[in-house]
C-alpha cells in the first residue's frame, strides 16, 4: 500500500517526504479544488518535482475542479508544463479533461478524483476503458464494497483514510455555491456543512447544532483490513493543514502501513500515536468514516479542531485572569487551551494547576472542561528535525580506486 501525502506549500513536502511518505499530491495555482491554499506556481512546482523525485517521492498535481470549454487549453498547458518536470500523475474531476490528458500524455497516469463518485465497479470498468490508470474511490464505501469491486478491476484503487470528510457525495457540492456564493467544486468551498443550523419540525426548534459537520476519519485501526480489501494507495487529507499535522500523521501512518504489511509481528495500534493524531486535530474524536458502522458520522458540538480533554476548572482568579485545573494531563508553557470556547495561550503556570493569561475569564465558570488544542512539545518536535536529510533512498553502484 502506497501512502499519499498531502501538500499545500514546500514546507509541507518537506514534512511529507521526510517522515516517509511514498508519494504526495498538490496544486498549482490553477484547476485544483483547494485554490485557497499556498499552492504552486510554475517554479515552485519544477523545485517540488525535483526534490521529491531525487528523494524516490511521486509527485500527483491536481487537476481536479470542474473546467469551463475555455478553460481546456489552459489546464492542457498547465499539464504539459507538469509533463515536462517529471510529474508523477494527474488527479482530475473533469472526465472531458481526462480523456483530453490521456490522448495528449499517453504515458502520464490518470487518476480519476474522488469528485467523480465513482462508487461501484462499473464506474471504475469505465474509467479503466477510457484508458485511466487509478481511481480515488467515493468516500462513502464500505469495505466490503471495495473489496467488491477490487474483485472486479484490474485498475490501482485509492481512498482516503485520514482526515476531513465532506458531507456532501464526496465533495460534489452545491450548498457551497447556494449559501456562500463560491463554487466547491471550482475550489473555492465556503464550508456550509461546518455552519451552526436549527432543525424544525412542523414549525417547532426539535434540534440545534453543527448538524452538518462530520467528524474527521482516522483508519489506524482498520489499515490491515484496507490492505486485504486491495488498496493500493491510502491517501491523507489535509492540504491545507498546517505543517506539524502533515509531519504527524505521515509518520504515523507510515509506521503502521509498515507494521501491517509484516506479518512476522502482531498489529497493535499505541495509545500515545493515537493520542498525538487527535492532538493535531480532530473534530469530536475521529472514527471510520463509511468504512465500517456507518452511524455517528456528525459531531453536531463544534465545527473545528476539539484538542484533547485535559480536565476541569476547579478555581477563578478573575482580578489576575487565572483558574486553577483538575488536571488529568500534563500541559506546559506555550501550550493553547480552550476553556468553553474561550482559547488562551498559556504564558504563566504557577503550581502547576494554575494558569493564565486567560481570555474572557468573565465566561468561565467552575467546572468548564479544558482542553489542549495546540500542544507546544510536540509542534516544536516536528520543526527540530527540519529540513534534516533523513529519506534513506537506495542506490547501486561501482567504486573504482584511482591508483
Amino acid at each position: 500500500m502506497e501512502l499519499l501525502s498531502p501538500v499545500g506549500n514546500f514546507d509541507h513536502l518537506i514534512a511529507a517526504v521526510q517522515n516517509g511518505t511514498d508519494a504526495v499530491y498538490l496544486g498549482a495555482n490553477n484547476f485544483n479544488a483547494r485554490a485557497n491554499a499556498q499552492n504552486f506556481d510554475k517554479n515552485e512546482l519544477k523545485n517540488a518535482i525535483r526534490y521529491a523525485r531525487k528523494r524516490g517521492v511521486d509527485v500527483h498535481l491536481t487537476l481536479n475542479t470542474l473546467l469551463f470549454n475555455n478553460e481546456i487549453k489552459e489546464a492542457l498547458t498547465l499539464a504539459k508544463f507538469a509533463y515536462e518536470c517529471g510529474i508523477t500523475a494527474i488527479i482530475g474531476q473533469d472526465i472531458g479533461l481526462a480523456v483530453e490528458l490521456i490522448k495528449y500524455f499517453p504515458d502520464l497516469p490518470i487518476h480519476a478524483s474522488t469528485q467523480m463518485t465513482i462508487s461501484n465497479q462499473y464506474g471504475v470498468q469505465l474509467m479503466e476503458k477510457l484508458g485511466l490508470k487509478r481511481v480515488v474511490l467515493a468516500r462513502e464505501l464500505s469495505l466490503e464494497e471495495i473489496a467488491n469491486i477490487r474483485k472486479n478491476t484490474n485498475l490501482e484503487l485509492e481512498c482516503f483514510g485520514h482526515g476531513a470528510l465532506c458531507v456532501a457525495y464526496s465533495g460534489q457540492c452545491l450548498f457551497s455555491s447556494m449559501v456562500g456564493k463560491r463554487s466547491g467544486n471550482r475550489g473555492l468551498c465556503a464550508g456550509p456543512c461546518r455552519l451552526h443550523y436549527n432543525l424544525l419540525k412542523n414549525g417547532n426548534n426539535k434540534e440545534n447544532g453543527y448538524l452538518l459537520s462530520p467528524k474527521d476519519i482516522c483508519t489506524l485501526q482498520i489499515l490491515p483490513q484496507l490492505i486485504d480489501c486491495g488498496i493500493d494507495s491510502l491517501k491523507i487529507e489535509g492540504r491545507k493543514k498546517s505543517y506539524e499535522y502533515v509531519s504527524i500523521v505521515t509518520k504515523i501512518y507510515r509506521k503502521y502501513i509498515d507494521l501491517a504489511k509484516d506479518k512476522t509481528k502482531p498489529y497493535q495500534v499505541q495509545d500515545e500515536d493515537l493520542k498525538q493524531l487527535l492532538q493535531i486535530y480532530n473534530r469530536g474524536g475521529m472514527g471510520t468514516g463509511y468504512f465500517e458502522n456507518r452511524q455517528n458520522i456528525v459531531y453536531p458540538e463544534k465545527p473545528n479542531h476539539l484538542g484533547i480533554y485535559v480536565g476541569k476548572v476547579k478555581a477563578i482568579f478573575p482580578k489576575k485572569n487565572q483558574v486553577a485545573l483538575d488536571l488529568t494531563e500534563k500541559i506546559a508553557m506555550g501550550d493553547v487551551i480552550s476553556i468553553n470556547e474561550n482559547t488562551s495561550y498559556i504564558s504563566q503556570i504557577i503550581h502547576g494547576d494554575t494558569v493564565g493569561e486567560i481570555k474572557n475569564i468573565k465566561n468561565i465558570k467552575i467546572g468548564d472542561k479544558v482542553y489542549r488544542i495546540v500542544s507546544h512539545s510536540l509542534n516544536k518536535q516536528q520543526w527540530e528535525n527540519h529540513k534534516k536529510e533523513l529519506k534513506k533512498v537506495d542506490i547501486s553502484c561501482k567504486l573504482y580506486q584511482n591508483r
